[in-house]
């Protein structure tokens, strides 16, 4: 008698949600990517469907105040001009789409007016075609602002919002529903809390597909195995059937290269940014086995590394 693998199945599935819009759905972009739609957990061909591996995003930073040294060395001069940064990667880096971050917007640094990073984000739309999520950030007024402005300069070309908070979500919510947006609903490493986040959206009247969950990705080294079992408990309940779960997820996964020992110059711990590359890569590699649908990088090299990762988990050479 052979041997005969033991399979789980589940009796939800992930929604499935689109972000983008090409010219044929009102908007400019060249493609309408997908995320979601499995029923089962990641990289389980023998007993679960898989439809869209999960997506890369690539960030753009809108002030290099935020950038690393040994990144800003490393990628060049684009990191100095978002719309330069986010032109590269969409060619020569590859991402699938890329997540503009209006840091600069913050009222206690730079402050810039709502009215330029409007702009701002026009030009990127313009210079680049690629599906794009924006954040903003993080300052509930400021915010309350850049994103009606950015919505309305983004109308018809389906972009995901963020993040939106307990506390601090009905603004940027209303933004998206005004213009067939999405948005992305952020937890600080909560089942519950996330749960919640999705009820009060839905609530609001944000519709299930129009919404991207992103329950906080902690890197290696702090706290990764904490984010890990959150997000597969998150997975796990979508799967079980609580349809309010059942949205896919966004990983941030750039935070990797805020750890100290990702980037520090130790002689016996090698290259710091060979180093601090695979460190992205392996908390990508994280998030995405835990059942992330999205996964957010910066590195053009920790992409490479995740990309060949995830295909060899998914049977590829």
């Amino acid at each position: 008698m052979g041997f005969e693998m033991p399979t789980e199945k589940y009796s939800g599935r992930i929604k499935e949600v689109a972000i983008g819009a090409t010219k044929d759905q009102g908007g400019t972009r060249t493609a309408r990517l997908i995320a979601g739609g499995s029923n089962g957990l990641p990289f389980l061909p023998f007993e679960s469907e898989m439809p869209h591996p999960p997506l890369v995003a690539m960030d753009v930073v809108d002030t290099v105040r935020m950038v690393p040294e040994q990144l800003q060395e490393s990628m060049g001069a684009a990191v100095k001009d978002p719309v330069e940064w986010a032109k590269k990667c969409e060619g020569e880096w590859g991402a699938d789409l890329c997540v503009l971050k209006l840091q600069s917007a913050n009222p206690e640094e730079e402050d810039r007016p709502a009215e330029e990073l409007e702009a701002l984000v026009q030009k990127t739309l313009q210079s680049t075609g690629i599906p794009m999520v924006v954040y903003g950030c993080g300052f509930e007024e400021k915010d309350a602002k850049v994103m009606e402005k950015v919505s309305n300069a983004a109308k018809g070309e389906r972009l995901f919002l963020g993040l939106a908070e307990e506390k601090a979500y009905k603004s940027i919510a209303a933004a998206s529903m005004a213009n067939g947006h999405g948005i992305v609903a952020f937890s600080n490493l909560d089942i519950n809390l996330a749960k919640q986040m999705n009820i009060l959206l839905l609530d609001f009247g944000m519709k299930p597909e129009n919404i991207l969950m992103d329950p906080l990705m902690a890197p290696l080294g702090m706290g990764l195995e904490y984010s890990y079992s959150n997000i597969e408990r998150l997975r796990l309940g979508a799967l079980s059937g609580d349809p309010v779960l059942q949205m896919p997820m966004i990983c941030d996964c750039s935070c990797a290269w805020t750890v100290p020992e990702a980037l520090e110059e130790n002689p016996e711990r090698g290259d710091p940014e060979l180093r601090g590359v695979y460190w992205e890569a392996m908390t990508a590699l994280a998030a995405a086995v835990a059942g992330a649908d999205v996964v957010i990088m910066r590195h053009p090299r920790s992409v490479t590394t995740f990309r060949n990762s995830i295909k060899a988990l998914a049977g590829g050479a």
